[in-house]
């Protein structure tokens, strides 16, 4: 159903006993000319662009449990894009200005709030590379602004302004940035994929790949039975080595547990999205009143969707440098997400090896503020068999010729860069 106010009141009038469906819950058909493995914000994203921008709507999305059950519900919903490398740049503003149109093309209340992103800056060092980047976004038509101390003061004055180990001196900002619902997201994704004609197909697990003499790629062996394909993309993150194992590949790519918190309620705090540039802890303020934050990755590879102790601490004490009034606050509940680890901290999009099998993974951090980016430029590449302007440099062969994206050392090594 299309949502209005015309329709919010009809279904009021009627005790809201009118309410349709979000999408169908569809049944596997036989074959399919897409078929997407992934039932998450990517995979439905690329689906909906499928059909709404290229006009492919015999497709159909894989999720072994339901959707929005792995990453795309377990992450801390930042969306930015201020980032300063030739790939990463244009790449995330494209995912940006998608974001600021996605609740009118989707017709869905996706929760959209551009807040604000701040990144605070510890010593003239970190302040010059913040002015870099800042530079280089304002270059390419992004929005940036370096704050000095008196300017954070002024936004933000509840902060340990006076820690000796740890002294605020300003930040960056970007007005654009902010969150958005992830759950919202998914059904949103979800809602106007379904319009369209495309079939999401929940609890079908893909077990292999059923392949030609030639070794194409001609479909997927599933819980649910055989369905074929004309091409399949892998959307699946920190699961994307194991599924590409099935197909003999081996991706330069490790899964960690990225762990992320929410506090009990509390009255308005944070005005936007904060980051503490002096370890790695970042924060927002929910619509309920809990403080959702997270930091890094657990140091050891694991497909186990909770975290551990020891990085639970050190999160706490990046928000304790910052805020120590926070001490008092409770922790309401704490989850984990399977990433999908990058060596470089960049994605991939690409064509595999295999004929007919298309990559898109290696989100690590960054994987929910690029939901719709990505779903754009997954599409593009299924559809055209070629990489949309804005993903050239994702290739997959990038670390054998030596073309990485180091953002910002955050693979999965990051000791190593």
């Amino acid at each position: 159903m299309k949502y209005s106010i015309f329709s919010l009141a009809r279904a009021a009038f009627s005790g809201h006993k009118t309410w349709q469906r979000t999408w169908r819950d569809a049944s596997p058909k036989d074959h399919y000319d897409v078929v997407i493995i992934g039932g998450g914000g990517h995979g439905l994203a690329t689906a909906w662009f499928l059909a709404s921008e290229y006009g492919i709507r015999n497709v159909a999305v894989l999720e072994k449990g339901w959707i929005g059950s792995g990453n795309a519900g377990r992450n801390t919903t930042i969306i930015r894009s201020n980032y300063g490398l030739p790939g990463n740049t244009g790449f995330y503003e494209l995912s940006m200005k998608l974001w600021e149109r996605m609740e009118q093309d989707l017709n869905y209340n996706t929760m959209v709030s551009q807040r604000g992103v701040i990144n605070l800056y510890h010593s003239d060092a970190q302040r010059d590379a913040y002015a870099r980047r800042g530079n280089t976004m304002r270059i390419n038509g992004i929005d940036a602004e370096l704050l000095d101390l008196a300017a954070v003061k002024k936004m933000m004055p509840f902060l340990n302004f006076d820690n000796a180990r740890f002294p605020v001196q300003g930040g960056l900002l970007q007005r654009r940035g902010g969150t958005a619902r992830h759950d919202a997201v998914v059904w949103g994704y979800a809602h106007a994929a379904s319009a369209l004609g495309v079939d999401i197909i929940q609890n079908c697990e893909v077990t292999g790949f059923s392949r030609d003499a030639n070794g194409k790629v001609t479909g997927v062996e599933t819980s649910r039975g055989t369905i074929g394909a004309g091409k399949v993309g892998m959307a699946v993150a920190g699961s994307s080595s194991r599924v590409a194992a099935m197909a003999g590949l081996r991706l330069p790519i490790e899964s960690h547990v990225l762990q992320a918190f929410v506090s009990e309620a509390i009255k308005p705090l944070l005005p936007n999205v904060m980051t503490f540039g002096a370890g790695h802890f970042y924060v927002s303020q929910s619509d309920k009143g809990g403080l959702v934050f997270g930091g890094d990755i657990d140091g050891y590879n694991s497909y186990a969707q909770r975290g551990n102790m020891p990085v639970m601490e050190d999160v706490c004490e990046g928000g304790m440098a910052l805020m120590p009034m926070i001490g008092r606050v409770r922790l309401l509940r704490q989850w984990g997400g399977i990433m999908d680890m990058s060596m470089d901290g960049s994605p991939i999009i690409d064509k595999t090896p295999v004929d007919g099998l298309y990559l898109n993974a290696g989100w690590c951090y960054g994987g929910f503020k690029a939901t719709p980016g990505s779903g754009l430029v997954f599409a593009h590449l299924l559809a055209r068999d070629e990489l949309h302007t804005e993903a050239a440099r994702f290739r997959l062969d990038r670390f054998r010729r030596g073309a990485v994206i180091d953002e910002k050392g955050v693979g999965a090594q990051t000791n190593l860069h």
